[in-house]
């Protein structure tokens, strides 16, 4: 046994100097290659994180904006149907108001109508009359003349 220990010790001192250029390898990757690897990962995490982050807030401040957009639109919609309603209003009012007027009008016209009308009547009555009046008096001188007639015989002259 003392002869595989003393194989064993002999094989530790000859890997000590392995060991030894192993921790430096080791040391000297660590400072020269891990160290900005390990940087620039976490630099690109960061940037990742922090794009991230900036995408969220502009997506965020995205839809703030489009939510006021959308309330602006909407007022504005809102707006114009009022306006719309209010002209349709108007429009209306003055189309009654036209509509009365014509009335009003048509009546005074009727009016004058019928005031005319019942003068004419009234004109056409009398000249009727006055007309009528010279034919009853021959008609009435001609039946009567007819009996008074010397050379008639009882037949009228006509």
């Amino acid at each position: 046994m003392g002869v595989i220990f003393n194989q064993l010790g002999h094989l530790f001192l000859q890997a000590i100097p392995t060991v030894v250029l192993v921790f430096l390898l080791f040391v000297i990757l660590e400072r020269i290659f891990f160290r900005p690897i390990m940087g620039v990962l976490k630099q690109r995490e960061d940037m990742t994180v922090g794009a991230l982050a900036r995408a969220r807030e502009q997506v965020a401040e995205a839809e703030t904006k489009t939510r006021q957009y959308e309330e602006a639109f909407q007022a504005a919609r809102q707006e114009v149907y009022r306006q719309r309603e209010v002209d349709r209003r108007a429009n209306v009012e003055q189309r009654d108001a036209a509509s009365r007027q014509a009335r009003e009008q048509a009546e005074v016209l009727i009016t004058e109508a019928q005031a005319s009308l019942s003068a004419e009547v009234v004109r056409a009555k009398t000249e009727l009359d006055s007309a009528c009046q010279p034919l009853a008096e021959e008609i009435s001188e001609i039946l009567v003349g007819t009996e008074s007639n010397p050379g008639g015989a009882g037949r009228p002259n006509l």
